[in-house]
């Protein structure tokens, strides 16, 4: 049975993180991802003729594990594995796997890279038939890691890791989806690090196309190399130096090598960009005709690098800093001679907090030659505010990237969000692109009304602030409020029932109607898509095609906000339905069974044979869980079981009043240190001298204070019978249950799974939380209405008058106390 992907990728990052010991996750990646690399290539090109892997006789994954154990482990993995696998791919800094002061000395080293080796033996990380088209799960499995090892890695150690989200953004936004791509297409990024931004830009296009990095740093330049390689772009050319003293990229005249798209995530404000380079001589004339950047800034240097690597046609895109949009003097220069020209095509303004390494906010600058000179404005993009904690990190959501994305390509102006700014005006504010100047993303306040406080009543400019539901109940306005005055109304119904005046209106109920008609049009057209999914199918294609067609669905409607729901779904294909879909694709439609075994391990945490305990904790099915089959097929035996579970709730109840009634000093259960069964039993032996005391009846249970110790206690012990009786008639019922529902799996034919999992599984957790949606939109309205009749039901009179009251009553209570009270 194939391992569901969220199972896989959590087992490699906890296993390789409990191996870290003391060593820096930015150094143990290395490691980690190294052997995750080899696994690869030896599961897919071993022995396999022409490939464009070679992999060296004796140095695949399959030789590295016959040197488990060994006490050379370390030199025999650097002699007969890694080295030849480098050299025979021309693959360079490669980590020593014999380094006693990251990975300990004698039997440390030997037991810390013999578990690492035993962690890629996993036989869900079968490589052999992955072909890595669109779903390939060692790449993913590849992302997770260097999410996880940023996020480990400390502020100054995790820049060599884009996070993915900003990567779709920018890879989606550069148009390169939209051209007939191929492989004479050229993308490059100047600071590649991993190449997590390269391939995310590959993957966007029609066909293959041809990838260029350059790197400064020599380990991550090797993990990027490794990148190309497991995501199935061997001949990706990945270099590794200091792209703006000696840029690797050149053609046969010595100037720069042009590209059709690049991209660039650079290191924030370099204060070292000038190492190397005399930026007035610059041989590749990159600063000549726009100016040269600060020696202690060097954003722009990197930007401009870019705009002269980028053919006439070329299109690219570049994180930086905020401050290259406002800062002065040199940089506003260049930023103006960049505007000038044309080349600045929009700008996108980031939340803070997203990227690892600094929390600054970062913008996206995107750049654009073909028809530069005739560019009269930039499109620019306020998103700083769409995005979800994620840990001590900010993440854009699904829905944060698909809104950017249509908004910028399709040129949307929205009201705080986005719009087109001409040039002029840029002119007019001296060449300043601060987003903020253009546009106005602050919420509006909640402004208080000086005379609705004083004199009472709703200013009518609050209620016409909630347009967008009068405009689908137009009568439900006048159902809710009644002029008070010019400019004021007041509620028209009491607080009480706001919300069934809502709920009820006939207008708010056939919005309701056609917002469930609507999903269950959207429901019925995916049934079929999603029953005829069959093993090989693309997960990734799958869930894209359906999003895009939800997103479609419920584009233009009424109060609902689209990508709100697109949310959902994306929420609930991360969390539940992306595994399935994996399964499916591996497995079919087959819902098997299998036994959850608990693994107990020793206190230092290893799974040592002499102290491990396994226990078995049951059954399950990842794709078919048990209780839609009790749902579906033994709902009445289930329901007899809530039944009895109510039953046992209700004994129990009595048991816990009783005692609590009766717990006091001089209480019937007060010479009992616990209150037990035997306890109890032995304390009416006592009172009694009855070896088999009497069960108490039905009203004895319900006995008040002051009854008999005798009494209380013979009661407490027929509910004590009677909640055993129940609870061993409800175990034998579940277990019942349990060997029914386990028997019917063999006997479910493939469209019978079917419909459990697309109908009772996915649609079922898709609809209920888009109505759920729907049940937010319509509180927000009720409790806005609420709101603003609290806040203006008392004016300032009646209050004067209540505080007035409240003081006479005060004085009155005080006067018959003997208190004098004074004027």
């Amino acid at each position: 049975m194939a391992i569901k992907k969220s199972e896989l990728y959590s087992t490699l990052w906890s296993g390789c993180d409990e191996l870290r010991g003391g060593m820096d996750a930015s150094q143990y990646k290395d490691y980690v991802l190294v052997l995750l690399f080899i696994k690869y290539v030896s599961d897919k090109y071993a022995g396999v003729p022409y490939a464009p892997i070679t992999i060296p006789e004796g140095a695949s994954f399959k030789d590295m594990v016959a040197l488990k154990g060994k006490p050379d482990i370390g030199d025999q993995i650097n002699k007969k594995i890694v080295a030849p696998l480098a050299n025979a791919n021309k693959l360079s800094d490669m980590p020593d796997f014999n380094d006693p002061s990251k990975l300990g000395s004698g039997q440390e080293i030997v037991e810390r890279l013999t578990n690492l080796i035993a962690i890629f033996e996993n036989k869900a990380l079968d490589f052999s038939k992955n072909r890595a088209e669109g779903d390939d799960i060692l790449g993913d499995a590849y992302e997770y890691l260097m999410r996880h090892f940023a996020t480990e890695s400390g502020k100054s150690k995790g820049q060599f890791y884009t996070p993915a989200e900003v990567s779709r953004i920018m890879a989606q936004i550069i148009g390169i989806r939209a051209d007939d791509t191929s492989n004479a297409t050229t993308v490059y990024d100047p600071t590649c690090g991993s190449g997590s931004l390269l391939l995310k830009v590959g993957d966007e296009a029609r066909a293959k196309v041809t990838l260029y990095g350059q790197e400064k740093d020599a380990a991550t330049s090797g993990l990027a190399r490794m990148n190309m390689i497991l995501h199935d772009n061997p001949t990706a050319l990945i270099k590794q130096g200091n792209t703006l003293a000696n840029p690797l990229f050149t053609g046969d005249d010595g100037q720069l090598k042009t590209f059709d798209y690049v991209v660039a995530n650079p290191p924030f404000s370099d204060k070292r960009w000038s190492t190397g380079i005399d930026p007035l001589n610059d041989p590749h004339r990159r600063f000549q005709d726009f100016g040269t950047p600060p020696d202690k800034q060097g954003d722009y240097a990197y930007l401009l690098h870019i705009v002269r690597s980028l053919k006439s046609t070329g299109k690219g895109a570049c994180i930086l800093p905020h401050g290259v949009l406002f800062r002065g003097n040199a940089e506003a220069d260049i930023r103006k001679n960049l505007i000038r020209k044309g080349y600045i095509k929009g700008i996108i303004g980031l939340p803070a907090n997203l990227f690892y390494g600094t929390g600054i906010p970062a913008c996206i600058i995107v750049i654009d030659k073909e028809n530069a000179h005739t560019r009269k404005g930039i499109f620019m993009i306020d998103a700083s505010k769409g995005y979800v904690k994620d840990g001590n990190k900010n993440r854009l959501r699904d829905m944060d990237i698909h809104r950017i994305v249509d908004i910028f390509n399709k040129r949307l102006e929205i009201a705080k969000y986005s719009r087109m700014v001409g040039v002029e005006e840029i002119d007019k504010n001296e060449f300043n692109l601060n987003i903020p100047r253009y546009i106005d993303s602050q919420q509006a306040e909640d402004i208080q009304d000086i005379e609705g406080h004083l004199k009472g009543g709703i200013p009518v400019a609050d209620v016409n602030a909630l347009q967008s539901y009068w405009d689908v109940c137009p009568r439900l306005r006048k159902a809710l409020f009644k002029v008070n005055r010019l400019g004021y109304l007041d509620l028209a119904v009491s607080k009480q029932v706001i919300k069934s005046a809502i709920y009820e209106h006939p207008e708010f109920v056939s919005f309701i109607d056609s917002m469930n008609a609507l999903f269950a049009d959207w429901r019925k057209q995916s049934i079929k898509t999603l029953k005829s999914l069959q093993t090989d199918c693309y997960p990734k294609t799958v869930i894209a095609e359906l999003a895009e067609d939800l997103l479609a669905h419920y584009t233009g409607k009424p109060l609902i906000e689209q990508y709100d729901v697109y949310q959902h779904l994306m929420d609930y294909w991360t969390a539940t339905m992306q595994d399935d879909g994996y399964l499916i694709a591996a497995d079919g439609w087959k819902a098997e069974t299998y036994r959850i075994i608990e693994v107990k391990k020793n206190k230092e945490g290893k799974t040592v044979k002499e102290t491990v305990k396994e226990t078995d904790k049951g059954w399950t099915c990842d794709l078919v869980p048990k209780q839609l089959i009790v749902n579906r097929y033994f709902a009445a035996r289930q329901a007899a079981i809530r039944e009895q579970e109510a039953a046992l709730e209700s004994v129990t109840a009595q048991m816990v009043e009783l005692e609590e009634e009766h717990g006091g000093e001089e209480g019937a259960f007060s010479e009992l240190d616990k209150v037990n069964k035997a306890n109890v039993t032995a304390r009416l032996k006592e009172i009694t001298g009855n070896a088999k005391p009497r069960l108490g009846d039905k009203k004895e249970a319900e006995l008040g204070l002051g009854a008999p110790e005798e009494v209380v206690l013979c009661a407490w012990l027929r509910l004590a019978n009677e909640e055993a009786e129940f609870k061993k008639a409800l175990k034998e019922a579940e277990a019942a249950l349990d060997a029914l529902a386990y028997a019917k799996y063999p006997t479910l034919t493939e469209a019978e799974i079917k419909v459990l999992v697309v109908e009772d599984k996915w649609l079922s957790a898709i609809a209920a939380a888009i109505h759920g949606e729907m049940d937010r939109i319509s509180q927000t309205l009720t409790q806005r209405v609420k709101e603003l009749a609290e806040r203006y039901e008392t004016p300032l009179p009646m209050l004067t008058d209540k505080v007035a009251s409240l003081s006479a009553k005060v004085d009155a209570h005080l006067q018959k106390m003997g208190f004098v009270v004074h004027g």
